[in-house]
């Protein structure tokens, strides 16, 4: 029987699932762009890994980063999986491809098919040969960061991979996590800060050892990491997402239409992810633009306003986008004779769940499912009101800190604010990370969830609080320190 605890937090929870039925859009198809006069041409088999244009004599390489752990965050693993196959059938090498997840999902009890991981409804296995780089403990910021300036002295364990690229290289970057502003999660703590990344992207820069960089990113609030932050002039071209505000959203998620196989109780997907990949599974790359694959990718991000989407952003240098995609991706040869007609078309999913809430449809689906009285049932149970009570932990705990420093009426406002677009998230990182470690001293982690409330913490910093203030504050607004797994004395720090 299910305790009147579960009940009243069910009851609230499902009020606040961002899982949205949008209208009929039977005939709401989104057309491909028209196909491109052949001006890309191979400059040899998919073999030599070269570019696809009269310049391009370098490497490609590419890293893939999933920045979360555990089977509710099932979607991010295998959004990176799928992105390696996808590489692999363009042609590029495992030495220059390095992926970077915390492998737990492909043999977690939960996984109807263990070994397997699939990445849509009626995906095939996306798991298989992908490199074990840095999973678990090694899946760091520190790893991250060295990989990409090809600093192998800096590296602590994996498999000593880097991009160890020359002048006239093209690098792909794609991370798949949950984030908030200014901020990407790991699956290891700390998480990855704005500035942090920024900076080195711009070593990298300095360093000469590329050619030109592309950045494909999936996390909520992900334009944020390079709003007002990217600069231009570095050869790098990204695109998020969202904007610096916006949740993203997951898909292929139970209740959608398509929806996973009946034994999946998890979101498959992302949906900003799965458009780019569904949108390369198909189309020969050598003819197809950067930047026609954004304005596809947006469009079915978006999903026209139907109640759930997110907007996709490009940021950095945007000529870049002029590029074929097969410069950084390569191209599968199956797609050569690939033509562009009227009924080759992508379709967006009935419904979406916002990211932050993909944890909450698994446990739910999860606890539906699992036969009355049995263990399964139970700890999805507990699984549930664990997570809602530590998001009313957080938010409530953000916001009482927000009134004993700014007031009862003021507090609401300052913790709110969003800068003018073009301007980064906060002036002192140092700040933002310090305000960051007194709060969950006091308070426990903000863990995946309480990301969100990363602008609010950045906010009090803009205001010029300082670390004792905060410290006096957060003391006040938490009495006790959440036990377990939200704790972090336990974990550690976020920054």
């Amino acid at each position: 029987m299910i305790s009147c605890t579960f009940c009243a937090v069910l009851i609230v929870a499902l009020a606040s699932l961002t899982a949205v039925d949008s209208r009929d859009i039977a005939g709401d198809v989104i057309r491909l762009p028209s196909e491109a006069s052949r001006f890309f041409h191979r400059r040899g088999g998919s073999d030599d890994n070269t570019g696809g244009d009269d310049d391009a004599v370098g490497t490609r390489w590419a890293v893939l980063l999933a920045g979360s752990n555990g089977y509710w965050n099932y979607r991010h693993q295998a959004d990176i999986c799928h992105a390696y196959q996808l590489l692999k059938k363009g042609g590029l090498k495992d030495e220059n491809i390095i992926v970077f997840m915390y492998d737990d999902i492909a043999f977690d009890e939960d996984n109807p098919r263990p070994g397997i991981i699939i990445n849509s409804p009626h995906g095939n296995d996306v798991y298989a040969g992908v490199p074990k780089d840095y999973t678990g403990d090694d899946a760091t910021v520190n790893n991250f960061l060295a990989v990409i300036l090809g600093n192998k002295t800096a590296l602590r364990g994996g498999s000593g991979k880097v991009v160890d690229s020359g002048p006239d290289d093209h690098i792909f970057i794609y991370y798949s996590d949950h984030g908030g502003p200014g901020v990407l999660g790991m699956p290891t703590i700390p998480y990855l800060f704005a500035n942090d990344l920024i900076d080195v992207l711009k070593k990298k820069h300095a360093s000469g050892t590329y050619k030109s960089l592309v950045f494909y990113l999936e996390a909520c609030e992900s334009g944020s990491i390079f709003e007002g932050l990217l600069p231009e002039g570095l050869n790098i071209y990204a695109t998020t997402a969202s904007n610096a505000e916006e949740s993203s959203w997951g898909t292929y998620c139970p209740g959608e239409y398509p929806s996973p196989p009946p034994e999946y109780e998890t979101c498959l997907g992302d949906l900003y992810s799965v458009a780019w990949m569904e949108d390369s599974d198909i189309h020969n790359l050598q003819t197809e633009t950067l930047h026609q694959q954004y304005e596809l990718v947006k469009r079915r991000t978006a999903n026209e306003n139907t109640g759930f989407g997110s907007h996709v952003m490009q940021y950095g240098d945007l000529n870049l986008s002029k590029d074929s995609i097969f410069l950084y991706m390569g191209s599968n040869p199956a797609n050569d004779n690939y033509t562009f007609v009227d009924d080759n078309s992508l379709r967006p999913s009935s419904k979406a769940v916002n990211q932050r809430d993909a944890d909450l449809l698994h446990f739910w689906d999860k606890f539906r499912k699992a036969p009355e009285g049995s263990p399964r049932k139970i700890e999805a149970q507990k699984q549930f009101v664990e997570a809602m009570s530590h998001r009313m932990h957080v938010d409530n705990s953000i916001k009482m800190i927000g009134k004993l420093l700014f007031g009862i009426e003021k507090g609401p406002e300052v913790l709110k604010t969003v800068r003018p677009a073009g301007q980064p998230l906060v002036d002192d990182w140092d700040c933002l990370k310090a305000l960051v470690r007194t709060f969950e001293t006091h308070c426990g982690s903000l863990s995946q969830y309480g990301m969100k409330h990363m602008r609010s913490i950045a906010n009090i910093c803009n205001a010029g609080i300082q670390m004792e203030h905060m410290a006096e504050a957060s003391a006040q607004a938490c009495v006790t320190i959440p036990s377990g797994r939200w704790s972090s004395l336990q974990k550690g720090f976020s920054a």
